[in-house]
């Protein structure tokens, strides 16, 4: 028994001196290797960004709106409207002109037929007897009138009414309710279109993108930059998407920006709401492959009640919708974003690269 209990006592001194001498160090090594591998592996290029505008109030419609406020005001002002809102729906009564007939006619039951001024002289009896006869015909042509007004006047009412709680026009709807369309046209070009890198990068430091003119300028010249270069296009990814609410429309186009931007390792260029901003102090990879691809994306809010286009897949089709939003009315355009990869001339954009941050995109 006291023999056991030796070699159990001796069992555990041995293992605790064991234990002591073994030093076990933090793999941090390994997780530092494991970090920066990644992030070489997931090497972006650099990135332009320009665009502007806003859900809540848009530039374009924003100057009508509040003319026709106060027009409206000083209108309901005036004597002249306060006659004229009774004729045209304006929540007055309706005024109705009542016909009042000749005073020459004479009611045939009542005095024996004859006027008051008879003096019983048989040539003024059939004087009056005539004369009535013309008052019934006159009567009738001015109660034939009056109707015709009548009608008339209760349909403009009804037509104004009407008008008025549908919205005015089709246009009018569309440009003043809620509903939104996001629409997205990414493409890929081959590297011999090169020239686009400076031709985008000199339109965004051109244009005043903190106006409605200047942003419908950039999104007319960015689609005719693309549309200029049909044979160099190789791959294209395009969406365009209603929804009912301009917050839902601002949270779907945030998004949107944010997925086309994290691809990017740094914003060389930059002109949002008119404020522009440079960075030089991006190093591409002295060892990386020659640029290959070349991919501009356009992120548009638009006012339609429908999407712009369906899925493109065709040269043909994405010619249309380049055209499309190259002819975009004014009164439509609500925000639009310009980004494309590489920005800076001397960075490249390789196949590899274009498959792993681009894998939506499909080959035209």
């Amino acid at each position: 028994m006291r023999h056991l209990s030796f070699r159990r006592y001796s069992a555990i001194a041995v293992g605790t001196l064991l234990a002591s001498t073994i030093t076990l160090q933090p793999a941090t090594d390994t997780t530092s290797l494991h970090v920066t591998f990644d992030a070489e592996a997931s090497a972006r290029s650099s990135g332009g960004r320009s665009g502007g505008g806003s859900f809540r109030s848009s530039p374009s419609r924003s100057s009508g709106s509040s003319s026709g406020s106060n027009g409206s005001s000083s209108r309901s002002n005036s004597p002249s409207y306060q006659r004229d809102r009774y004729y045209n729906g304006g929540g007055g009564p309706v005024i109705v002109p009542v016909p009042v007939g000749p005073g020459i006619y004479n009611d045939p039951y009542r005095n024996n037929g004859y006027s008051n001024g008879y003096n019983g002289g048989s040539n003024n009896g059939q004087a009056s007897t005539t004369n009535s006869g013309m008052g019934w015909i006159v009567g009738l042509l001015l109660l034939g009138v009056s109707a015709i007004v009548v009608f008339g006047l209760v349909y403009m009412a009804l037509k104004a009414m009407r008008s008025g709680a549908s919205g005015g026009t089709a246009l009018d709807r569309e440009l003043n309710n809620d509903i939104v369309t996001i629409s997205k046209i990414q493409v890929a070009l081959l590297a011999e279109a090169r020239a686009i890198q400076s031709e985008l990068s000199d339109l965004s430091l051109e244009v005043d993108t903190d106006t409605s003119e200047g942003l419908l300028q950039l999104v007319q010249e960015a689609a005719l930059a693309l549309l200029r270069m049909p044979e160099n296009w190789s791959h294209v990814l395009a969406d365009s998407q209603t929804v009912k609410s301009r917050e839902e429309a601002e949270a779907l186009f945030n998004k949107r920006s944010i997925v086309e931007r994290s691809k990017f390792s740094v914003e060389t260029l930059t002109n949002v709401g008119g404020r522009v901003s440079k960075r030089d102090r991006f190093k591409p990879d002295p060892g990386e492959d020659p640029a290959a691809y070349i991919v501009v994306t356009l992120l548009v809010g638009t006012a339609h009640d429908k999407p712009l286009f369906s899925q493109i897949r065709t040269q043909e089709d994405l010619s249309n919708a380049l055209e499309q939003l190259a002819s975009l009315p004014s009164d439509y355009l609500m925000t639009f974003e310009l980004l494309w990869s590489p920005q800076d001339p001397a960075d490249s954009l390789t196949y590899d690269e274009l498959l792993t941050e681009y894998t939506e995109m499909v080959q035209l």
